[in-house]
């Protein structure tokens, strides 16, 4: 009969401060049948004896001993006494130990093709200048928005038992469709809409409902790589597409051949900031009217425009059923909001609901009722016009501070609406060397060349100003000034 003395003895490790002590045991003793120290049918001491030994209760002994056989790891016989299970087998070693990998981990790290837009991403420990993807969060109402979310959540009567609707929470269905008709001017009822978790999920979705292996679909260039990464995720072959001052060239995708589609940002051409001209905007409709193709229009933070209202969306010069568009919260109001929507024509929003409920049951109710009385109380307007004139405001100080401290450096971009700008270099620095020496001088930018596919590297760099005051742009200004001459 194998010893288990000598091996509690040597081997019972040291018992964490605050740690119970029947869960110390138990993993102890655990360990040591699936690491094989202890072999199937070694007999343990009876539970008497196992206590009094090492000073433990024989309660903590049997409640330990029950846990295991429970588990299947001992089993008790009459005359026999305590004995490890025959069925268990010890572990084999790890992947470390083993000095190899799965092969399942080995094919899926092979296929792990990241796009250029992270490779050598520096992760971003604080906020600095000129950090992209970020709101004023400090100006958002959130006492406002905690009065709203306890009332819902005292309330669970109205949101906690929904209506089986694979849409989404129909009265904030319902608040989106009269908010787009008046912002975006699209007339669409509540039906075409599907709320999803953001707009990443929405192309995630629509890539693998509308597009079939090999597939070509259109993608601007310089363009929202996580576009690329949906369509690619689904099979599709990329067609990029360059970009001008009047928006996606359509003219250059038609001579590439058939497309069974195309993504666009027309309000605010990620990442130049180019709005899509009329002319443009008609073009790529009749395209798609003629080759029976969609449109996917990303409608990100169009808006805060800061001069006039925002430009209608594609989707209301839209009379073929084209265009699809999709949008969130997220820059509206908070990041963590994980609130998007889809719209679809009608003869195609039953398939998009059908479709998206395959992948996510029910969404986050809570949420979702929180942000509609946000929409229909009006504080959604208020706080977007409220928002508007701060980031232009911002946007105006970047450029007066850009002439004063880059003038002949960097040539920032006077955008007409968003979160960010564009700014082109001047110096002979690559995309790649300005950001690297931005990044040496505290200041967070992204490359241009990170979103581009065929086109050369336009030579810029990303600059969010939303969320910095006077003067932290001053600052950052100053900071890229020293980096860059």
């Amino acid at each position: 009969m194998p010893k288990v003395k000598a091996w509690l003895e040597l081997s019972l490790g040291i018992r964490s401060e605050g740690q119970p002590l029947t869960d110390w045991l138990y993993l102890e003793l655990r360990s040591a049948i699936l690491e094989g120290r202890l072999p199937p049918s070694a007999r343990l001491p009876s539970t008497r004896d196992f206590a009094s030994q090492y000073g433990l209760s024989r309660g903590t002994i049997v409640q330990v001993f029950e846990r295991l056989q429970s588990e299947g790891y001992l089993c008790s016989r009459v005359g026999a006494g305590t004995v490890i299970s025959g069925q268990v087998m010890p572990r084999p070693p790890s992947s470390a130990e083993a000095g190899a990998l799965p092969a399942y981990i080995r094919s899926a790290r092979a296929n792990d093709q990241r796009p250029k837009a992270f490779v050598g991403l520096t992760p971003f420990r604080s906020l600095r200048p000129f950090r992209m993807g970020q709101v004023d969060q400090l100006e958002f109402p959130s006492k406002l928005w905690a009065r709203l979310a306890s009332r819902r959540a005292k309330s669970p009567g109205s949101w906690g038992l929904p209506a089986d609707d694979r849409r989404g929470y129909q009265p904030l269905r319902q608040a989106i469709a009269q908010y787009l008709g008046s912002s975006r001017g699209i007339a669409c009822a509540a039906d075409q809409i599907t709320i999803v978790s953001g707009v990443q999920q929405a192309l995630d979705l629509l890539a693998r409902l509308l597009l079939s292996t090999d597939d070509k679909v259109w993608l601007e260039d310089p363009g929202y790589f996580g576009a690329r990464i949906a369509f690619e995720n689904a099979g599709a072959q990329i067609v990029p597409v360059p970009v001008d001052a009047e928006g996606i060239v359509v003219s250059q995708g038609i001579k590439t051949g058939a497309a069974a589609g195309a993504y666009v940002t027309p309000a605010h051409q990620f990442p130049t900031g180019v709005a899509m001209s009329l002319g443009r905007r008609m073009e790529l409709l009749k395209w798609a009217a003629s080759a029976g193709a969609f449109i996917i229009e990303d409608d990100y933070d169009s808006e805060y425009r800061f001069e006039g209202r925002p430009i209608p969306a594609l989707m209301s010069l839209d009379r073929g059923s084209n265009v699809i568009m999709v949008g969130s919260f997220s820059k509206l109001l908070f990041p963590a909001l994980r609130i998007g929507y889809i719209v679809a024509p009608t003869a195609l929003a039953d398939c998009v609901a059908a479709f998206r409920h395959k992948t996510d049951f029910r969404g986050v109710h809570l949420e979702q009722a929180v942000l509609t009385d946000f929409i229909d109380g009006g504080h959604l307007s208020r706080h977007v016009r409220r928002m508007r004139e701060i980031y232009a405001s911002r946007h105006a100080f970047l450029i007066e501070a850009s002439r004063r401290y880059l003038a002949g450096v960097l040539d920032v971009q006077n955008v007409h609406c968003g979160l960010y700008t564009a700014a082109y270099l001047k110096n002979g620095m690559s995309s790649g060397e300005a950001e690297k020496a931005a990044f040496t001088a505290g200041v967070d930018t992204l490359s241009l060349g990170r979103y581009i596919l065929s086109v050369p590297d336009p030579k810029g760099l990303l600059l969010g100003f939303a969320s910095f005051n006077e003067s932290a742009i001053r600052e950052g200004t100053r900071r890229l000034a020293r980096a860059f001459r």
